[in-house]
């Protein structure tokens, strides 16, 4: 694994000409639509009622969420068999997960958002595509969200694609509206459905209280008002972007995992997995830095469940957004020199600073002093300089999303947003269920040419696949 260092124009133009010399694609992308319905929950109370969103719910910046999933063809079922029995289950699941059927609506005297949840339903959409998965390019997102995967109707809060392949294969593409909830909210949804569609009861039983309440008086740390910053839907969609971002997914093998934790616990004190691969990737990233930058940033998806549930975790099936933003800074030329172990320290400490009770009850009280109105930290917003977010989904379910026609091949998630004021990586574990993980990114084009100058990312393939 060699240390990390800027890559010349030379080195970028000859990695392009190696991945295009050698695609993993014969054919475009074609897709035809064949059907759209919308699914309905099979028991649902007759008058509706109005889901108040939670203050952190006020967070999401209504960034709609995309999750891919692929399948081998079936060897029992039609595709007709197939999109019915899930329908069928998604009905039920519905039944469970009512907001996911409603309607997102503007309180015209707040000017903030709300689930009616009058059973209006979601948009299933029936496509068909033109190559083998074998076939498949699946290292360029910005392909697959074209139009072509994801389908995206602001009218529906949860939207499913369910598209076969020439090969008999399968993907469904779940796209949800952020203030119906966050990843653990979302991966309790679909393991559910997974769960119905199999005949097995559901293993949790969600909370849709949005019971996350303020202090009286709300107090919080004047650090806030510096890294928090209330915005518009306008401003959301126009976010200020120098350049155009990429969207790629990537393959993480074990192997390389374990390496870089080995480096970054060489001090004596064992960092996480996670920790030690953004310390990787911060080192990356300034290497692949403009000169006319002197620090920059990375951030981390924490989730309050824990933090807030105490002992008894009582928030652990708790359905909405609970997350906040951790935040770690450093010099340029310090992250450099320092190596991965002492940038996995940094991480380590910056991470901690949100990961405890203290830290959410702030943040629920800093948003309640400025509401109404959305929320975002300013460097999602485009206002805090170059910087990169990390969510991690370990415990996101993968390989245990069965339907009923076996496991996936792949599992990830994307998004359709266009503008974007930070770099993102998204982890996953890796359908093989082996300690490999899958990248999701959106990403500068000289960030992506860096990281794939080395091994540790490597271009999302069909043969890495076993396809």
């Amino acid at each position: 694994m060699p240390s990390p260092s800027k890559p010349s124009m030379a080195n970028w133009a000859n990695h392009r000409e190696a991945l295009m010399a050698n695609p993993p694609i014969h054919t475009e992308l074609q897709v035809t639509f064949t059907n759209k319905s919308i699914v309905k929950a099979t028991n649902h109370s007759p008058e509706p009622r109005v889901l108040h969103l939670s203050n952190l719910d006020l967070l999401s910046g209504r960034f709609p969420i995309t999750y891919f999933y692929f399948y081998r063809r079936p060897t029992a079922n039609s595709s007709a068999a197939i999109i019915d029995a899930l329908k069928t289950s998604l009905a039920e699941t519905l039944t469970h997960y009512y907001p996911f059927a409603g309607t997102i609506l503007q309180n015209l005297t707040t000017n903030e958002p709300e689930i009616l949840c009058d059973n209006s339903g979601a948009l299933v959409v029936e496509a068909e595509a033109n190559l083998r998965l074998n076939a498949f390019n699946f290292y360029d997102l910005d392909e697959l969200l074209r139009g072509k995967l994801v389908t995206v109707n602001p009218d529906f809060a949860l939207q499913i694609q369910i598209t076969s392949y020439a090969c008999g294969g399968v993907s469904i593409t779940f796209t949800f509206d952020h203030a119906l909830g966050d990843a653990s909210a979302f991966g309790k949804f679909l393991l559910a459905w997974s769960e119905i569609a199999r005949g097995k009861p559901i293993s949790t039983i969600p909370d849709h209280r949005r019971n996350i309440l303020p202090r009286s008086p709300p107090i919080y740390h004047p650090d806030l008002d510096d890294t928090m910053v209330k915005c518009t839907m306008e401003e959301i969609k126009n976010i200020p972007t120098l350049k155009k971002l990429i969207k790629r997914l990537y393959y993480v093998d074990r192997t390389s995992i374990d390496k870089l934790q080995k480096l970054a616990s060489s001090s004596g004190v064992k960092r996480t997995k996670i920790e030690a691969f953004s310390a990787y990737v911060w080192k990356i990233m300034v290497s692949a830095m403009e000169t006319e930058h002197s620090r920059c940033k990375m951030g981390w998806l924490i989730d309050g469940r824990s933090r807030l549930g105490g002992d008894w975790n009582y928030m652990s099936d708790y359905i909405g957004n609970v997350l906040s933003v951790a935040f770690g800074e450093g010099s340029i030329e310090e992250l450099k020199r320092n190596s991965i172990s002492e940038i996995a320290d940094v991480v380590h400490s910056a991470i901690s600073k949100a990961t405890n009770k203290a830290h959410f009850l702030d943040l629920i009280d800093w948003i309640e002093c400025h509401r109404p109105g959305l929320m975002l930290s300013r460097i999602v917003l485009g206002l805090g300089g170059p910087g990169l977010v990390v969510s991690s989904g370990r415990k996101f379910p993968v390989a245990e999303l069965d339907f009923g026609f076996g496991s996936p091949v792949l599992g990830t998630v994307g998004s359709t947003i266009e503008r974007i004021g930070v770099s993102y990586l998204n982890q996953r574990p890796s359908a093989k269920g082996d300690g490999s993980w899958t990248v999701s990114a959106i990403l500068e084009p000289e960030l992506a040419a860096a990281l794939e100058l080395d091994s540790v990312f490597q271009p999302m393939t069909a043969t890495l696949l076993q396809l």
